[in-house]
């Protein structure tokens, strides 16, 4: 976080360590149970391919194309050009996480074919949270080249900015979660998954959703300090 070099706060220092062991936190769990949960094959054979087929199939779904994508943990729903993007470990594999993983991006599928509101609402913050992002860098870059730190409308600008980050990175946690809930109870009504497969299943998507919950944190804490300047 840049803009931790104008923190005056003992408090700020706490909450900054807190985040960055939670993020790695995040990080590892999620490395862990998918790690794990992707060498327990699942009863029915089904690869992550035919389980997001599946799942997309009995809501009707019958416009998204299933991609295959390279990379670890890659996968994504696209719902502007309605593509549901697989890494290959998931699109082709059978285990409990790749099984998990494809259902839970096809959640996202089911949640845009209904119209949920969240998701609607994040969809609408993409072209902020994209202008957002990509001013972030120049903001840091100015300050230093000038050697006044954040300060004026400088200030203003990156307090803007991560107010829309922030905003974005709140949003996404009940659409992930949402999605997460929908595979779950897809897998098991579909016959894909036995009830006691589930576990692995959860651990996965779970660990996955700490991932969100730390970058939400950690764009607020940026937020808040960002105001704390402004203030002094």
């Amino acid at each position: 976080m840049p803009a931790l070099f104008a923190l005056s706060s003992g408090v700020f220092w706490t909450l900054f360590i807190f985040v960055l062991v939670f993020s790695l936190y995040a990080q590892i769990r999620v490395s862990s149970a998918y790690s794990k949960n992707s060498k327990i094959p699942s009863r029915g054979g089904i690869t992550g391919r035919e389980a997001a087929a599946a799942v997309m199939a009995r809501a009707g779904i019958d416009d998204v194309q299933i991609e295959e994508t390279d990379g670890l943990l890659t996968d994504h729903y696209d719902p502007v050009r309605k593509t549901l993007t697989l890494s290959s470990a998931n699109y082709r594999g059978t285990s409990l996480a790749a099984v998990g993983v494809a259902a839970h991006e096809a959640g996202h599928a089911l949640q845009h074919r209904e119209g949920y509101r969240m998701l609607s609402f994040r969809m609408a913050l993409v072209p902020a949270t994209q202008i957002a992002a990509g001013i972030v860098p120049f903001i840091y870059l100015a300050s230093f080249m000038f050697m006044r730190g954040l300060s004026g409308t400088i200030l203003d600008i990156a307090i803007l900015c991560y107010a829309v980050l922030t905003l974005f990175q709140l949003v996404t946690l009940p659409v992930e979660y949402d999605a997460s809930r929908r595979a779950k109870v897809q897998l098991v009504s579909l016959g894909i998954l036995d009830r006691d497969e589930m576990p692995g299943v959860n651990e996965t998507l779970n660990a996955a959703a700490l991932t969100y919950l730390a970058a939400f944190i950690g764009s607020l804490l940026t937020l808040l300090q960002l105001l704390s300047a402004r203030r002094n």
